[in-house]
């Protein structure tokens, strides 16, 4: 390697080899690889009986190729959002411990380096391979998909294809900055693997049974009046969007979906003399900026408590 390379560059190509030749990558990426190929086949296969004449989405061929199934297995965005959250899990968990365990974190730390050049290449080190691995996925299910149906994308279809893997790489780098985080508080892989995987299931099983039982307490009586029902729709909206998944599901949905007008309770005034036609890309964004917003608000707070933990922490040589 060239001797003028900024030593943050070395740990992250470092970082990135490691993760590459790693047999848990390569394990999960088969895994991945697979499903979505199954998810893209099936896809495929119900193509001709998803377009209709009056739907409104009719004339995005390629967006279909995501977000549809024949009910055999899944489609591609469901996939991504429950694979997702192990691919960061899986890259991050023991990021900072095994160094510590192995005695090579001291051992870096004695280096006349800055401190935080190692959680800063930890973190970007896995997300250039997440983004490269995301990226290579969507594109392959793009050229498998012009070669079944023989259509390119429009540039609008491909633009909403680019915007939701960017929204895929900061759902899973959440999660990748919570493993980072679990992994410098405990000192054992196995520890912050397993809080990792409680907080996954926690948010992807428990918190939709939690949100139910609180709708079915706060339920309003037979006599409410319209405004009562809708304050009680946006308090349960506003609650289901502390999940990651569901705004990463509302995110993705709304932009392989143009048809996708509104995210929340409508009126029947606000509903009065729309078209039921597919809205343009830069209002999609618009209405999924919220989610956009939260799901990169909550990837910055967990790579600041795990920088600002790493960087307190105190390391003694084994």
């Amino acid at each position: 390697m060239n001797k003028t390379t900024h030593p943050f560059w070395i740990i992250v190509s470092k970082e990135i080899s490691d993760h590459v030749r790693s047999w848990r990558f390569i394990i999960l990426i088969a895994i991945i690889a697979f499903t979505c190929m199954g998810s893209l086949y099936t896809a495929l296969t119900n193509f001709s009986a998803a377009i209709k004449p009056n739907d409104p989405d009719g004339s995005f061929f390629f967006l279909k190729l995501f977000s549809i199934s024949d009910g055999t297995l899944p489609p591609f965005i469901v996939f991504i959002s429950f694979l997702g959250p192990l691919l960061g899990i899986a890259l991050g968990f023991d990021a900072i411990n095994s160094e510590q365990n192995k005695g090579t974190l001291s051992r870096i730390m004695s280096q006349p380096i800055h401190r935080d050049y190692l959680i800063n290449a930890k973190f970007l080190g896995a997300l250039v391979v997440i983004s490269v691995m995301l990226f290579a996925l969507g594109f392959l299910v793009m050229g498998f998909g012009l070669i079944a149906i023989g259509i390119p994308p429009t540039p609008e279809e491909f633009l909403r294809i680019i915007f939701f893997i960017a929204i895929s790489i900061f759902y899973v780098a959440f999660w990748l900055n919570l493993s980072i985080f679990f992994s410098v508080q405990f000192r054992q892989a196995a520890t912050s693997a397993l809080a990792c995987i409680a907080m996954w299931l926690f948010f992807s099983v428990f918190y939709g049974m939690i949100i139910n039982l609180i709708g079915k307490a706060l339920v309003p009586p037979v006599t409410a009046t319209t405004q009562q029902i809708m304050s009680y729709q946006r308090f349960m909206l506003d609650l289901s969007q502390f999940a990651p998944s569901e705004l990463f599901n509302e995110a993705t949905t709304t932009l392989l979906m143009p048809s996708v007008r509104s995210l929340g309770p409508l009126t029947m005034e606000q509903m009065h003399g729309a078209i039921p036609s597919p809205l343009p890309l830069g209002q999609s964004l618009l209405i999924v900026w919220p989610q956009l917003t939260g799901l990169i608000a909550a990837t910055v707070v967990c790579f600041a408590l795990s920088y600002i933990s790493f960087m307190r922490r105190e390391i003694r040589p084994r």
